[in-house]
């Protein structure tokens, strides 16, 4: 016996064998398993009406009527090409391209832009914390001389001199242990010249910090930023080492120290601001050891320890530096 179960004939609707319901013997389960037809169409070849079910469209098979092959209309679920994808076009590629390198242009002006104004905002952040641990520096070099004079009864000379008068150490050296470095202290030898070979080697190792200003840009890594107002009628007067008695102008009215520029003096070496040939103007801190600061405002100390950047006229200063010009 023949499966005609795939053959889209064996589902014509013939009208001639449609059931009676009024036949009693009639067998419905053959019906009932019947698909449902949904696919109409006309055989080509003898004009027989046909309904198929829609599994069969796109099949080819033999007409039930005439026997002809003939194929049911519609696309096949099983054979049926799949549907072109259309290709993008090249175009809206170069479109999407050129979006992206516009926001990123953009972007990078931008952020450009940003930094232009905040790095001014940042220098300044900058210079005021510089200047600001600058002043704290030379707070303590000053509350070291002044225990210096509660301890010896004067202030430290500008330097020592050997028995032929010739300059072997900074006062910097002397307030040492006032500045927390007694080890360093007992380490150096006083009755060599600050620059022996062995002092060199102690000094060049270690500069503490105090001495070097946090915008600190001269060459070598044990020059000072911070000098004394040295000259005839100063603080540091030569070898001489005054006595609070001799401050005439008052402490607070007389200056101490101050901040340079481009130092080229090693913190050991017995060499400060000389008022008779250095000056207080900042235009012309033009070579080494000029009055003047790598960061905003030059810091200045007076000898009763208070701090002051400097902002008035040079001859301020100037006037400043003696211990009794009654200014």
């Amino acid at each position: 016996m023949t499966d005609d179960s795939n053959d889209p004939s064996t589902f014509v609707n013939d009208p001639s064998t449609t059931p009676d319901s009024n036949d009693p013997s009639f067998d419905y389960s053959f019906w009932l398993e019947l698909p449902i037809m949904s696919i109409r169409f006309t055989c080509p070849n003898c004009g027989v009406v046909t309904d198929v079910d829609d599994r069969y469209a796109g099949q080819s098979g033999p007409c039930r009527n005439c026997g002809q092959t003939v194929q049911v209309p519609g696309d096949s679920p099983f054979g049926a090409a799949p549907a072109a994808v259309p290709r993008r076009s090249s175009g809206n590629a170069g479109v999407v391209i050129a979006i992206i390198a516009a926001i990123g242009f953009f972007g990078l002006c931008a952020i450009g832009i940003l930094i232009a104004l905040l790095l001014p905002a940042v220098q300044a952040a900058r210079g005021a914390a510089q200047r600001a641990q600058c002043s704290n520096n030379e707070k303590q070099i000053l509350l070291a001389l002044l225990n210096y004079e509660s301890a010896y009864g004067s202030f430290p000379p500008a330097y020592t001199v050997d028995a032929n008068g010739r300059p072997m150490h900074s006062w910097r050296l002397l307030i040492l242990p006032f500045l927390e470095q007694n080890a360093m202290y007992a380490q150096y030898d006083f009755t060599q010249p600050w620059d022996s070979p062995a002092n060199l080697a102690l000094t060049m190792a270690s500069c503490p910090s105090v001495f070097q200003c946090p915008a600190h840009t001269g060459p070598g890594t044990g020059n000072t930023d911070y000098v004394g107002v040295a000259g005839p009628g100063t603080l540091f007067d030569g070898s001489k080492a005054r006595t609070m008695g001799e401050i005439h102008d008052g402490t607070s009215r007389t200056l101490a120290i101050v901040e340079i520029a481009n130092s080229n003096i090693h913190w050991a070496q017995p060499v400060d601001f000389d008022v008779s040939t250095a000056s207080f103007d900042p235009s012309l801190a033009t070579g080494p050891n000029s009055f003047g600061s790598s960061h905003a405002g030059t810091v200045v100390g007076y000898l009763d320890g208070h701090i002051e950047v400097s902002s008035g006229p040079p001859q301020l200063l100037q006037a400043a530096a003696t211990v009794a010009g009654q200014d």
